[in-house]
């Protein structure tokens, strides 16, 4: 309908979904780039009040003004029933390498900005983006904000805990978030702060094909359908690598395989992110791999293009925002010479400091006193059109002093200029692009970094190990002003961290990296709490880069738990994570392949503008303002021969495959002098196993006897837990049994009696001095090895009848008895009379046919396996496929266990192996029997 303006101009409401309304048509007469929507024609608008400025403002965030001598006249509203106008519904096919996936716009989500769904086999996104219809208050970064999660209902299933419904966004959904996020930023036009929310759903998952990668294009596709301004279309791909063959967009069943798990997203043209993880990969494959992928980006970015142009909605640029550009050169003529000096100062809080002493000083001449320009003369006449009123030539009266020039006069001024005042965020979004500016310039000009170095230098290195006595391992790591400290943790499996996946099962990590960025490390205050997207991401950089270096479970069987605490930062904090942390695993004893270490590299793209000749200029070891200032962010973990992890943010257009090869080639020179300089720490890595650590010992026993272990509901795992003093004992279905302990005298004993349990006894045996542990009406329960008991039936008491067991015996005698029988449920039956003498009832002296059972002697006990040593023989059985463990751990006894209790923990795990195991076991325990086999 038609709205009446004070201005008259005549306005409709803008509705943004609307295919009526184009971008083309609306009013484009801006008296500048801060101006609101409406814009009066003709010289009586600027004699416009203060209120009706006002107005203006108000109603230019809900209306788009079209130019009245293209408007055609409006017809009456209709009627209120009448049907919405929605976008047309589209569904094009496109290529996801070797397949194409299903992009549909149009059918969900019809009042968002866009709405997209793109199917790949079974697996489905849906994602949308929507902005707010008022711009916020300009700042330095995007105002864009990326919600990513997989709803378990599109595996059909439902969260195991005791929450039913998705909550708190979980590491691996803020992981992909950053995906999205990091490759759509530089693509956002500059100056457009309507704060911009992306939503991406995974609504079905068939387990073959990954939502990550899909996600990324499909948030690029909706944004370039949207109404956000941005200059390219970026979409998203993985890329693999199984055998010699790089595979575009694998399967979750060819990932398993292949030896690269890459990330890419771009444009057209450019690569604008990548983040993989390798198995030592060297420069060049990596190099291919990006071709690859890049190759597959740019096909599916020319058919969005082509969806775009059919379906796009009009870009709001006439919202974009700038700093007026004559800004930029008062605030160099303000502060130039001094931030030159600023600049060279080598710390980080006094160049700190000084930077924003320089900012105060710009911001009250600016916006407080006023700025007269330089290059003002003094003296010089103003041109002034006349702006209150159109008088009548005839009509003109000329003022004394004044000369007639026509329509213009041309008076004298004052000798004094008027001082020009600017917008706070302005002046802070000047002067921060300015700061910038002169830093890039000082790096090409000078060849000198800030803190002295030429582009390929590296900071001062210095590092410790074994700084914290109680901690199994710990390093701090220093490069410069930026420092980590790094402590490892050792445990048994009820230390791995447990994970709830799409997949169904869940998901068990025995090595995992929690990196914490504190705001001491940089000298400021702020507030402390759940770990931030940032402190994900940067953890999960660094634990990826050191799991290739990780001894495999057979050979270690240790939960490994890495912190990162960044206690100093000036850039690069999560490849200090990774040298810190290769130092520490060493310090713990962790039998590591190799050493490792981390880089970040930046660059300069464009020299030229600085006098340069034209060449990006890469720099090793950025720091901090040179991350925020810079054009590229690579990080590159890995040795002298290959890379184990690395991740690239580019905050420009792009870069091209060229440049990417010279900065991983000054990348790996960089690695070189960094483990160098590690082989120097002092004091050095202890390289074993701390006394504070648990002793884990592994045994591999018959799997038929593993029942005989546990006991039914669990008794009798618990009965050696509690006897022995062990931590937990973890039984799996192949035969493996894993003892962790505390003391190796405690893991001795616990070895001894599963030992003893899972022997095979051979009819005909001896046993001596063995004690009579039980007594029923029926007989004596003997036990003849620790754990294992046998039957005694009254009958074979005594030569002599009986009346009752207790006649002979009683509860701690210790007696001679003879394996007589094993039964099928593999019940041991013993004989005391087979060794009494038929006439005296003495004992019969023993012959060389009889045998003293001590350990057991098919299922040998091999020395505790510690850091990587050779593994305990095996059973004869074939190990199944299938592994299904069970894990008892002694109760936690806050006296006894110290920092090491966790009551709920402990009895949780506990009752959950135990429940699992007395519906899969069918033996039990019958008046205190033992049952075998």
């Amino acid at each position: 309908m038609l709205a009446a303006h004070p201005s008259g101009l005549r306005c409709r409401p803008y509705y943004p979904h609307s295919s009526h309304f184009s971008l083309s048509s609306r009013c484009k007469h801006s008296l500048s780039s801060n101006s609101p929507r409406f814009l009066a024609s003709g010289k009586s608008s600027k004699l416009c009040s203060l209120s009706l400025l006002l107005s203006r403002r108000t109603y230019s965030e809900r209306f788009t003004v079209k130019s009245s001598a293209a408007e055609p006249e409006v017809s009456e509203p209709v009627a209120n029933d009448a049907v919405p106008s929605f976008p047309q519904a589209v569904s094009v096919k496109i290529p996801f390498g070797d397949r194409h996936i299903l992009v549909e716009t149009g059918h969900m989500g019809r009042q968002a900005s866009a709405a997209v769904t793109v199917s790949d086999g079974e697996t489905i996104v849906y994602t949308s983006i929507c902005l707010a219809d008022v711009p916020s208050d300009p700042a330095d970064f995007f105002p864009l904000n990326v919600n990513y999660q997989e709803r378990f209902s599109a595996a059909g299933r439902t969260s195991g805990g005791f929450f039913k419904r998705e909550g708190k966004t979980k590491d691996h959904e803020v992981l992909v978030c950053r995906l999205i996020d990091r490759p759509l930023r530089p693509t956002m036009i500059k100056g457009f702060y309507h704060e911009t929310q992306i939503l991406s759903w995974v609504l079905s998952y068939d387990g073959l094909h990954f939502p990550d990668a899909l996600a990324v294009t499909a948030a690029g596709i909706a944004v370039a359908l949207s109404e956000v301004p941005n200059s390219k279309i970026i979409a998203g791909v993985r890329v693999g690598l199984v055998g010699d063959k790089f595979i575009v967009n694998p399967t979750t069943q060819e990932i398993e395989d292949s030896d690269l798990d890459l990330v890419l997203a771009g444009t057209t043209d450019a690569i604008l992110m990548i983040e993989g993880y390798c198995d030592f990969l060297s420069d060049e494959k990596l190099l291919q791999a990006v071709q690859v992928g890049q190759d597959a980006v740019r096909a599916i970015c020319n058919e969005v293009e082509a969806l775009v142009k059919k379906c796009g909605k009009p870009k709001m640029l006439d919202t974009i925002k700038l700093a007026p550009p004559e800004l930029y050169k008062h605030v160099e003529e303000i502060i130039g010479e001094e931030l030159v000096k600023v600049l060279q100062i080598k710390n980080k809080i006094p160049r700190r400091k000084a930077l924003s002493l320089l900012e105060e000083k710009v911001l009250t001449i600016l916006t407080e006193k006023g700025y007269v320009s330089k290059d003002e003369s003094v003296g010089t006449v103003e041109t002034i059109p006349d702006l209150l009123e159109e008088e009548d030539e005839d009509e003109e009266v000329v003022v004394d002093g004044e000369v007639d020039e026509g329509d213009v006069h041309i008076r004298p001024i004052s000798r004094k200029p008027t001082p020009l005042l600017f917008s706070e965020v302005d002046v802070k979004l000047v002067f921060k692009e300015v700061t910038s500016k002169f830093l890039r310039k000082r790096i090409v000009e000078g060849g000198r970094r800030s803190d002295g170095r030429f582009a390929h230098g590296i900071r001062p290195i210095n590092s410790r190990c074994g700084l914290l006595p109680r901690a199994h391992g710990s390093a701090l790591f220093t490069r410069g002003e930026t420092q980590s400290l790094a402590v490892v943790t050792l445990g048994d499996k009820q230390m791995a961290q447990r994970i709830d996946n799409l997949e169904g099962d869940d998901e068990v990590k025995r090595f995992y990296l929690q990196y914490s960025f504190p705001p001491s490390s940089v000298g400021e205050v702020g507030r402390i709490g759940a770990p931030s997207r940032r402190e994900i991401g940067h953890g999960t950089l660094a634990e990826r880069a050191l799991e290739p270096i990780l001894p495999p479970d057979n050979d270690f069987p240790y939960t490994i738990r890495v912190e990162s605490t960044i206690t100093e930062s000036n850039g690069s904090s999560s490849m200090a994570s990774v040298c810190g942390g290769c130092l520490a695993l060493q310090d713990a004893g962790v039998p590591i392949k190799c050493s490792i270490a981390g880089i970040a590299m930046g660059m300069v793209l464009d020299t030229e503008e600085f006098g340069g000749d034209g060449t990006p200029l890469i720099l090793s070891d950025i720091t901090g303002s040179e991350d925020a200032s810079g054009d590229m962010d690579f990080k590159v973990a890995g040795n002298e021969d290959g890379i184990t992890a690395f991740q690239m943010d580019i905050k420009v257009g792009g870069i091209t495959l060229p440049v990417m090869e010279k900065a991983l080639q000054q990348a790996r020179d960089g690695r070189k002098h960094i483990l160098a300089e590690m082989k120097k720490s002092s004091p050095p890595p202890s390289n074993r196993l701390s006394k504070h650590a648990p002793l884990i010992h592994i045994m591999k026993v018959n799997p038929e006897k593993i029942n005989l272990i546990i006991g039914s509901g669990g008794k009798k795992v618990k009965s050696i837990i509690e006897e022995t003093g062990v931590e937990a004992i973890d039984t799996e279905d192949d035969g493996t049994v894993k003892i962790t302990a505390k003391d190796l005298s405690s893991l001795e004993k616990s070895k001894a009696i599963i030992g003893n349990l899972t022997m095979v006894p051979t009819v005909g045996d001896i046993y001596r001095n063995c004690e009579i542990k039980s007594i029923a009406p029926y007989g004596v329960f003997v036990e003849i090895a620790p754990g294992r008991e046998g039957l005694c039936h009254i009958s074979e008491l005594s030569s002599n009848w009986l009346a009752k067991a207790e006649d002979v015996v009683k509860v701690g005698d210790r007696v001679d008895v003879k394996l007589i029988e094993v039964n099928d449920k593999g019940q041991l039956r013993l004989s005391r009379k087979a060794l009494l003498p038929e006439t005296d009832g003495e004992n019969v002296p023993k012959d060389g046919s009889s045998e003293e059972k001590t350990h057991q002697p098919k299922a040998k006990v091999g020395a505790p396996k510690l850091m990587g040593s050779p593994k305990s023989n095996s059973a004869e059985d074939t190990l199944p496929p299938q592994k299904k463990v069970k894990v008892f751990k002694r109760p936690a006894s806050p006296a006894k266990d110290g920092p090491y209790t966790n009551k709920d923990r402990t009895k949780k795990s506990s009752s959950k192996a135990v429940s699992s195991l007395s519906s899969k076991d069918g033996s039990s325990l019958v008046d205190g029997e033992a049952k075998i086999g």
